[in-house]
């Protein structure tokens, strides 16, 4: 068996690439799960899609040699029509042990850029979900998967992972904006902006009800991509003032040189405003607002990266234990997986051989007893355990080597070897 995944993750690549060789759309996985078959009949697949990664997992159990990390990397340049040379060197490619912990890592939220968070559990069991009904798994895909969801439920268990918020995005929505507002349903969210760190913020303001988006840029073009993904709309960037003055919550992430929002100018919008609360998450680096801006009147509750960064750090700080609990038990189960997996794959060759030995050992013994009828009980046991050692012996370098080469996957030629050497048949 080999098990194997090509991975193109938040770790490893930018957004831009991400964005290029993610599957947007179920229609799209589908046809990806018809091509995958026609290029590679006898291989397993699953596909992993979300918006911080894009992954194809394989499972091998023929003897043919499966696709190369290679044939998969050509598969998504093709299927995207991205170039090759535009993603092939940043991608995770992983066989064996190491795949199978990947995946564990990934359901568990260990890989995630938010330790802990719960939407990866949804997206694998989706992911695993499609490629079933595709009938792109087999007996090892289904395994893997199964196995992987019963770890992420154990890590659950057994660790506090899920507590605390380690990520900026998480920390500005879930423990700052829910101690301002109650709900963000019906609060107007302004994305001064379009960087990733924005996104990934308002990602969590939809996730929590918010639905009136406008995203100001000085690009308009990248106002327009950022408010169609999230079903929003643009204002000029010369009407700033103006959104900012409708605005329950701002998220700001410019890269200007200077703040965009001074002391004076943030006073003249809030003008008539002060009683209403506004949330800015300042997220620009440099700063977009000017620190005195938050001290306009005492309904601005205004939140810049360093803020952010302290309680994330805080949080990080507390779980460090829990992850280690958490890579534990990934750990443990990769390894629990492998040997059942193994087990099954070299567990017939490996009964039958010793069968087979150890008939042989008994009718020996029995011819050699009926010559030595002298020998009484203690000395027949006596020769029975030595000869038992001596089969058991030389059975221990063929099948240590079957286990060692069954590590990397199932051992076709060593099998087949063994099979012929001692006559084992089928």
């Amino acid at each position: 068996m080999i098990v194997q995944v090509v991975s193109c993750n938040h770790r490893s690549t930018g957004l831009d690439v991400r964005e290029r060789l993610a599957f947007s759309s179920e229609d799209e996985l589908v046809r990806a799960h018809a091509e995958l078959r026609s290029r590679f009949p006898s291989t397993e697949f699953v596909l992993l899609s979300t918006c911080n990664r894009v992954e194809v997992y394989a499972a091998h159990a023929d003897a043919d040699p499966p696709p190369s990390n290679g044939e998969l990397a050509r598969f998504l340049s093709e299927f995207h029509d991205v170039p090759l040379d535009d993603f092939v060197d940043v991608l995770c490619e992983q066989s064996g042990e190491e795949a199978v912990k990947h995946l564990f890592e990934v359901v568990c939220s260990l890989d995630s850029m938010v330790l802990g968070e719960p939407q990866i559990v949804k997206q694998v069991k989706e992911a695993y979900g499609l490629a079933v009904d595709q009938e792109s798994c087999g007996v090892l895909t289904n395994m893997l998967f199964q196995q992987a969801l019963k770890v992420s439920a154990r890590v659950r268990s057994e660790t506090s992972l899920v507590e605390g918020r380690v990520s900026i995005a998480s920390v500005a929505v879930g423990e700052f904006g829910k101690s301002i507002f109650d709900h963000f349903a019906g609060r107007t969210v302004l994305v001064i902006g379009a960087g990733e760190m924005a996104e990934e913020t308002l990602r969590y303001l939809v996730d929590e009800g918010a639905s009136d988006v406008v995203v100001v840029n000085r690009s308009p073009e990248n106002a327009a991509r950022l408010a169609a993904a999230w079903g929003g709309r643009t204002v000029p960037f010369e009407q700033l003032d103006a959104a900012l003055a409708q605005a329950d919550v701002v998220v700001s992430t410019t890269g200007a040189a200077e703040p965009i929002v001074t002391a004076e100018r943030f006073r003249a919008v809030r003008r008539g405003q002060e009683k209403r609360p506004v949330f800015v998450l300042d997220l620009g680096a440099p700063r977009d607002f000017e620190p005195e801006a938050g001290r306009v009147d005492d309904n601005v509750f205004l939140y810049d990266i360093d803020d952010l960064e302290a309680t994330c750090e805080r949080n990080r700080k507390a779980r460090v234990e829990e992850i280690e609990k958490a890579r534990h038990i990934v750990e443990e189960e990769a390894q629990r997986f492998l040997h059942d997996v193994y087990h099954q794959a070299t567990g017939p060759v490996v009964k039958r051989l010793r069968e087979e030995w150890h008939d042989i050992k008994d009718r020996e013994l029995q011819q050699l007893f009926k010559r030595l009828e002298h020998v009484d009980e203690s000395e027949r046991q006596a020769i029975e355990r030595t000869v038992d050692r001596i089969v058991n012996k030389l059975l221990h370098p063929p099948l240590q080597t079957l286990r060692n080469e069954a590590k990397e996957g199932t051992p076709h030629g060593l099998l087949h070897a063994l099979k012929q050497l001692f006559h084992l048949g089928e």
